[in-house]
């Protein structure tokens, strides 16, 4: 803003939006440092639509030439008011003619000249219905210029997508507002592992469970076990000693 009152426009700047839609000032800051090239009496300051375009379509030309970074959406924007279209525009231009950057300017890579960001702001009952959401964000002077039917409902149907993506985040977040139950899955409880729990040592026993049972398996037969009961001769007096258990291992054979 500062340095927008050291060039001495014309017109003072008031509201953003409306004072750079039609490009008069626009042109009238580039005057200041191309004067050979800008002349003001070839620009018009109104405010109807073909005064804009005209206004524009020249600047564009004078963009071209100088090879000006200034993407087509801002001037868009900024020609139907859109929001914050022309402050990213003055932005640009004050990084061009300056070669100094604005620190507390976010980088956007994506330019949403949408009421998004002040509609999150609200509370919920405040927020604007799909059809309030289309008449906030595509202007009368879109339709105008842009004729094609099918371009039109490609923008409205990005503004109701958005609009619907809001409504899922606010049943989400409030869920008794729109008379949503809970879930039988919601309502079960969730039992937290001990604290002691370690899932590495318990993956380790499981593989070495398994590698076990590989080993006791034969020819990819399992293994079968029985118990054979034996008697042993002894010196002894009685001649016998107590029956010993034993465990034998046999497999199956193959036919």
């Amino acid at each position: 803003m500062k340095w927008m009152q050291s060039l001495d426009l014309s017109h003072p700047v008031r509201n953003t939006r409306r004072d750079f839609s039609n490009g008069y000032l626009v042109a009238e800051i580039f005057s200041w440092y191309f004067p050979q090239e800008i002349e003001m009496h070839s620009y018009d300051n109104g405010t109807s639509l073909p005064s804009r375009q005209g206004n524009w379509s020249q600047l564009q030309r004078f963009f071209q030439r100088h090879e000006f970074d200034i993407p087509k959406e801002v001037i868009e924007g900024t020609i139907h008011c859109k929001p914050n279209a022309a402050a990213l525009l003055m932005e640009k231009i004050y990084t061009l003619l300056t070669n100094r950057k604005i620190k507390s300017s976010p980088v956007e890579e994506e330019f949403d000249f949408t009421d998004s960001s002040y509609q999150e702001q609200l509370p919920a009952h405040a927020r604007s219905t799909a059809s309030m959401a289309i008449k906030n964000n595509i202007a009368s002077t879109e339709l105008s210029t842009d004729p094609d039917h099918i371009l039109c409902r490609q923008k409205a149907q990005a503004i109701i997508n958005v609009h619907l993506e809001h409504r899922r985040q606010e049943r989400v977040e409030d869920p008794r507002r729109f008379g949503i139950r809970p879930t039988l899955g919601e309502l079960c409880p969730r039992k937290v592992p001990p604290s002691n729990y370690n899932a590495e040592e318990s993956l380790q026993r499981h593989q070495t469970h398994e590698a076990l049972q590989n080993e006791d398996d034969v020819d990819g037969y399992p293994a079968h076990y029985t118990e054979i009961q034996v008697n042993q001769l002894s010196n002894a007096s009685d001649g016998f000693l107590p029956p010993i258990h034993t465990t034998g291992m046999y497999s199956a054979v193959h036919s």
